[in-house]
C-alpha cells in the first residue's frame, strides 16, 4: 500500500504531466490554425506560457522529492557512506531554504498580481489564478522536501527514495 507521502508524488506527476499535454495540444493547434487558417486561438501564447511556468512549479517539486535534479558527483561516491549521508542532509536542508524562500516570494506576487486585476490581452482572464496554481506547486515542494528531510532523518538512503512512476 501506499503511503501518503507517494499518493502526493503521483498526483503531482499526474498533474504535470496533463499540463505538459495540455501545453502541447494548445501549441499545435495554435500553429496549424496559424498556418493552414490564418486565425490564431485568442490568448494561446500567454496561455502556453502561464501553463508552462505551473508545469515547471510542479516539475520542481517532483525532482526536489526524488532528488532527481542535477547533480554532480565525482567526489560524492569517492567518500564514505556517513559523509554522503551528511552531505545529503544538508543539501535537502538548504533546498528546502531556498524553496521556502521562494514559495514566501511567490505568494506574495500572487497577491501583488490579484491586487493589481492584471488579465490576459485579448480574453481579459486575470492571472492570478495561474500564478496561485504555480505557488501550490512551489508550495507542495516545501512540503515534499519535509518529508524527504524526515525519511532522511529516519536513515532512508537514495535507494529508498521513490523512483519514477511511469
Amino acid at each position: 500500500m501506499k503511503s501518503a507521502a507517494d499518493l502526493a508524488i503521483t498526483a503531482a506527476e499526474r498533474f504535470a504531466a496533463g499540463l505538459l499535454a495540455l501545453v502541447t495540444v494548445l501549441t499545435f493547434v495554435s500553429v496549424a490554425l496559424r498556418y493552414v487558417f490564418h486565425w490564431a486561438i485568442p490568448d494561446s501564447y500567454d496561455y502556453s506560457r502561464l501553463l508552462l511556468g505551473i508545469l515547471i512549479f510542479w516539475g520542481i517539486a517532483v525532482t526536489g522529492f526524488r532528488g532527481e535534479h542535477i547533480t554532480v558527483e565525482l567526489l560524492y561516491n569517492a567518500l564514505p557512506a556517513r559523509v554522503r549521508r551528511g552531505l545529503d542532509l544538508l543539501g535537502t536542508l538548504f533546498t528546502l531554504g531556498c524553496m521556502t524562500a521562494f514559495a514566501r516570494a511567490m505568494g506574495l506576487k500572487v497577491l501583488d498580481v490579484r491586487a493589481s486585476g492584471e488579465a490576459t490581452f485579448d480574453t481579459h482572464t486575470p492571472i492570478w489564478p495561474f500564478y496561485l496554481v504555480a505557488w501550490a506547486g512551489i508550495a507542495g515542494s516545501v512540503l515534499l522536501l519535509l518529508i524527504r528531510l524526515a525519511r532522511q532523518l529516519r536513515g532512508a538512503g537514495r535507494d529508498e527514495t521513490p523512483v519514477a512512476t511511469h
